[in-house]
Formats: C-alpha cells, structure tokens, sequence
C-alpha cells in the first residue's frame, strides 16, 4: 500500500529526469483478466486527464476487457478524476454514491478510482475510512501499472492503494485508444513547477519534465499517416516545453517543427503568459497549420491580486503580451481563464479584471469562483469574502464575456470559414458539428461522408456560443 503525501509531492531536485520505455509491460498471463468481462471509465477535468483516459482504456482492452456504455451493465468501474476545484470533487463523490449502491446489488464488480483526485492526501484518507467497497486506487505517475494492480486486487480481495508521491519520470510505451479518428491529444511535457498558490496540480502532477522532440514528432508522423487531422500538443504548461532539458530546443523550436510535418491543424494548451515568447508569435503567425487561437490564462486583472497567486506577470505585461499576439497572428481567437473572489480581492481588483475583458474583449472565458485545495498556500489565506459577493460578481463578469462571445461570434456571419467535421451534431442528428480553425463550434449540413474532412462552410445563423452553417461543394482537404 502506498498513500500520497503532500510534503513528497512538493519536493523540487534537481536530479535528471528519467525516461522509461519498457515500463509498461503486458505479462502474457494477464493478457485475458478480462476476458468475456465489461469496463466502464468515466473522466473528469482537463485534456490531460482526458488523454489519460485514452491510455488506460488501451490498457484494458489489452486485457481483453471490453468497453461498454453505462456503469450499470459494466464488471469494472473506473472514475478518471480531477482535482483542480472543489466543484470536481463533489461530482466524484456524488458519483460514488451510485457506484455504492452498484456494488451492494452486485458485490463481484471491481470499482477504482485514479487521476488527480487519487494524488491527495485527504482524498486516499477519506476512501480508507468512508469507501472501503472502493477495491482500488491509484495516481498519474503509474498508469502503467494498472495490470498488476487490477491482478492484485482480484487475487487478494484486498482494497489496494498504489499512489507515488514524487516528481515524476516519463513512461514512452504506454498504449493509446484514441477517441477520435480524426484529432488527437499528444503529450509533449507533464507536471509543472510554478506552484501558483491556488494551484493543487504541482501536487498531483509533479514537476515539469518535457518529453524528447524526437518522440513527439514521431507520434505526429505516425498520426499524420494513419489520416489524423489535427493535434493538440498537451501540457500544464506548454511554453514552458525543454526548459528542464539540457539542450538548446524550446517550445517554437518544437511548433515549428510540428508544423514542418505537415499535419493539417497544429493547436496547444495550455499556456502560461509568464513563458510566451516573441519567437513563439511569430512562429505561430508564420505557419498557416498552427491554427489562431491562443487559450491565454489571465486569472486576475489585478497585480497585487496576481502577486497573491503567485503568477509572476502583472496587469500591465499581460496586456502587452495579449495585443502582441492579436496583432501579429492573423484572426487570432483569445480565450482565458479567470477566478473571482480569490482572498483579499477587493471591488477595486474585480473592476481591473472587467477592464481588461473589456480591453481584449475574450471569444470566450472559463469562469470560476476561487476554490480553495487543501495543502495550498491560498487555503491558508484569509478568505473574507461572502459567498453572495463572489456569485455576484461571477455573474457580472459572465454578462461580459457572454456578450463579448456573441460580439465575436457575429463578425462570422456570412463569411466563408474553415471547419473540421468530427461528429453528428448532438443539437440535430442530421447534422454534423467541428470546429473552425479559431476554436468556433459550428453545426453543418453536410453529408457524413465528410467526417474527417475539413470543407468550407458559410456561416448562416450564430449564437454566443456556436453557429450554423452549410457546407460548400469545394473541399480544403479530404483526409
């Protein structure tokens, strides 16, 4: 049994990070666990977490475990979770709830849980003590171990509780089952070392540790062949890539070559405007494949609200670096994230954040009351702020974003716009939906003979967060 620790998980060396290529090892033995047996795994939280996902249904299937839809019909339960609010957390536990009553009807079905949720302290406590029917748990650093922890748990009936607390190595041979046929997530670095003090995921992430350019790129190759149409280059901090590596190789070196593949669509989250530098502009402002659209997290207007989050720009740089990128990268699409009601924010500091929405005018914005995590530094602050106030201002300052969504959402009205059909559009099954190259949702009419494809569309109708539109005959790419 191995329980997280917050004290490890903060601890910061400076010895070489490792990467593993045989770490993930299928023993023959295990290869039919699951074997006429169902799985069912539900995630919460970011792109990573949703990556991850993708390996340990892999993983799985390896197994000769069999996806199904509902947790009802499933032999293994697994909730893939994220830590990153106290909202998350509730979901999960609600969530557990039902997997509760699930294994008292049917006590053979094996239920876990895993992901960042898995990585805190308080969390792995409260399951020892309030979810023994729980059989096992485990974090983000051993995903690959999840065989020899699925076999440990069938063959002792035991709860088991695999979660390192550490810094973190890279395992390369993990496998993936992709969700879609057309785009894909692609990890170029994980963890992250700039502790923002609301911030619980250099906890459950460990530090940063950016994978060899040379395996990334082969993994966009490999994509690129089999017809994939886009990639997302993954990170808690992408522009922060190769600056924990001993070479002369940063994140616009690593755009750059991306692009140089020739993939149709190159995107990447997320970014911290600490580490977004002039050469990573104008790299992406150089290559028409790396799509227009910046996700910028701003999370306070103030400067000395910023100093308290530790997020080491003020106001006045963020704004500079915001209207560099609108004015170097062509119908560049600026989204954000922002917390309201962060402790000590007075009205003054929430008017600052409105001015600079109202400065750059965001095509949209993730919203959110401050959510303090246990074992952060802003948990500790004093938090004198009512609940009333800070769902006051949250709304205000979705009434801005809102309107400036829709603002930006019109400019696209009859104009001829680039998109990825990806899916059946869940407003209209005799639709498709994709996306257009600035991150705009729009329903087709197209025939499904064009998932996979990017087609013109001429926008017809728009709302404040999506639009219509009907396909031209001319195709941009067929795939």
């Amino acid at each position: 049994m191995q329980i997280p620790n917050y004290q490890e998980a903060k601890k910061r060396n400076k010895q070489e990070m490792l990467v593993k290529t045989e770490n993930y090892i299928l023993k023959e033995d295990l290869r039919n666990l699951g074997k006429g047996k169902t799985y069912f795994v539900k995630t919460y939280g970011c792109q990573m977490n949703e990556h991850d996902g993708e390996n340990i249904k892999a993983i799985l299937e390896e197994m000769s475990f069999v996806e199904c839809e509902t947790m009802e019909e499933a032999d293994l339960i697994l909730l893939n979770t994220c830590a990153i609010r106290e909202n998350a957390h509730n979901k999960v536990f609600g969530y557990l709830g039902r997997v509760k009553h699930l294994k008292a009807e049917r006590p053979d079905v094996i239920t876990g849980i895993c992901g960042c949720m898995a990585q805190e302290e308080v969390v792995v406590k409260e399951i020892m003590q309030k979810h023994k029917y729980l059989d096992f748990v485990f974090g983000t650093h051993n995903i690959h171990e999840l065989p020899m922890i699925l076999n440990n748990t069938i063959e002792t009936k035991l709860q088991q509780i695999q979660v390192y607390s550490k810094e973190g190595d890279i395992i390369e041979n993990i496998p993936v089952k992709r969700e879609s046929k057309y785009k894909a997530w692609v990890n170029i670095m994980y963890g992250c070392d700039k502790f923002c003090t609301y911030c619980i995921v250099p906890y459950t992430r460990g530090k940063q540790r950016s994978r060899n350019h040379k395996d990334i790129l082969a993994e966009v190759n490999c994509l690129k062949q089999q017809g994939y149409q886009e990639v997302t280059l993954l990170g808690q901090n992408v522009n922060a890539y190769g600056k924990d590596l001993n070479e002369d190789y940063t994140m616009e070196n690593l755009l750059e070559d991306v692009a140089l593949t020739g993939i149709p669509r190159v995107r990447f989250v997320t970014s911290h405007p600490w580490d977004f530098t002039d050469q990573m502009i104008d790299v992406i402002a150089r290559y028409d494949n790396i799509m227009p659209y910046i996700h910028l997290p701003l999370q306070s207007g103030s400067s000395r609200i910023l100093k308290l989050m530790g997020r080491r720009y003020t106001k006045e740089s963020y704004l500079e670096l915001a209207f560099k990128i609108k004015e170097k990268i062509k119908n560049c699409s600026l989204t954000t994230d922002i917390i309201v009601g962060f402790p000590g924010e007075t009205e003054e500091d929430f008017n600052e954040t409105l001015d600079i929405v109202k400065q750059l005018k965001y095509d949209s914005a993730f919203t959110f009351i401050f959510s303090p995590r246990i074992g952060t530094p802003a948990a500790a602050m004093k938090d004198d702020i009512s609940l009333p106030v800070k769902e006051e201002r949250l709304q205000i300052l979705n009434n801005l974003v809102n309107q400036y969504a829709l603002e930006a959402n019109q400019m696209y009205l009859n104009q001829t716009v680039k998109v990825l059909l990806e899916d059946v559009s869940e407003k209209n099954e005799s639709m498709l939906m994709g996306y257009t190259d600035t991150m705009k949702l729009v329903n087709v009419k197209a025939d499904k003979m064009y998932l996979g494809k990017i087609v013109d569309v001429k926008i017809t109708d728009v709302k404040t967060w999506s639009m219509d539109g009907e396909m031209l005959h001319k195709e941009v790419s067929i795939g």
